[in-house]
């Protein structure tokens, strides 16, 4: 089985601070990873690396099989699907449902005077049903609800036919109403073998969807834990990465942590 991803001693400093400290991890073919741990833990920067948009301060980065720092990122890029807070705001709010997702195709986030294959509009077209938003191709982004952002967001994320899908805390700001239709709708991609390897970043064990495979444990910059996800994500782990007592249930394909003790007790 071959690497995706492979991560040797990656550190990333920040004046006196160190973000992330010797970082090893390896992704391969077909695997479905979750990149868990609490606010501050390095988990964005971690995905700003994978996504080559950040080059390490040490240590080795080999992103489908090329090396951060010997390639040129913008060629590399675009293998890689990538959706994010910082990326969705750039989406002009005024721009099409339909647009949003076929600018991609491109690289950008407004169209201008650029021309489109009929193979781009059908694939735009393909995954805006995919996700159950095709009937709002001809909405205005700015209109749209923040689930309903979400999924247009994953769309246009998918659109070059990416070799891995990296999706930044896509739950973020949804109600439960649409954390649940976000979290089916990547079970559903995460059981398709079709799918590209796909790495989820959250610091919610409720918002991990059926499918997943794998978890990357982080805690204060440093891999806690990382493997197989029903080794990983136990309650040892989880309270040592968390900084407290924490218990974990896993059923019917979700996973659910609680405190140990009741707040006050």
């Amino acid at each position: 089985m071959s690497s995706v991803l492979d991560l040797k001693g990656v550190t990333v400093r920040r004046g006196t601070s160190t973000i992330l400290d010797s970082i090893d991890w390896q992704v391969n073919e077909g695997e479905r990873w979750v990149v868990l741990g609490p606010n501050g833990a390095g988990k964005t920067t971690l995905l700003q690396i994978v996504a080559a948009r950040m080059h390490p301060s040490g240590g080795t980065a080999d992103l489908l099989g090329e090396r951060l720092g010997r390639v040129d990122v913008f060629e590399l890029r675009p293998r890689i699907g990538f959706s994010s807070a910082a990326l969705a705001d750039k989406i002009p709010a005024y721009e099409t449902v339909r647009d949003v997702v076929l600018t991609a195709a491109y690289g950008i986030t407004g169209r201008w005077q650029e021309t489109y294959e009929e193979f781009d509009e059908r694939r735009a077209a393909d995954l805006l049903a995919a996700f159950d938003v095709a009937q709002l191709a001809d909405r205005r982004y700015g209109t749209l609800s923040e689930g309903e952002r979400k999924r247009v967001q994953i769309a246009r994320a998918l659109m070059t036919d990416p070799e891995i899908l990296l999706l930044d805390e896509p739950a973020a700001g949804l109600d439960l109403a649409g954390r649940e239709e976000l979290v089916g709708a990547l079970a559903e991609l995460a059981g398709d073998q079709s799918s590209p390897v796909l790495v989820l970043v959250t610091h919610h064990v409720e918002e991990i969807p059926p499918g997943f495979t794998h978890l990357l444990l982080l805690g204060q910059g440093h891999v806690q834990a990382a493997g197989p996800i029903e080794e990983v994500l136990t309650a040892a782990n989880l309270s040592e990465a968390f900084g407290m007592p924490l218990l974990v249930a896993h059923g019917g394909g979700r996973w659910l942590a609680r405190a140990a003790r009741p707040a006050g007790r």
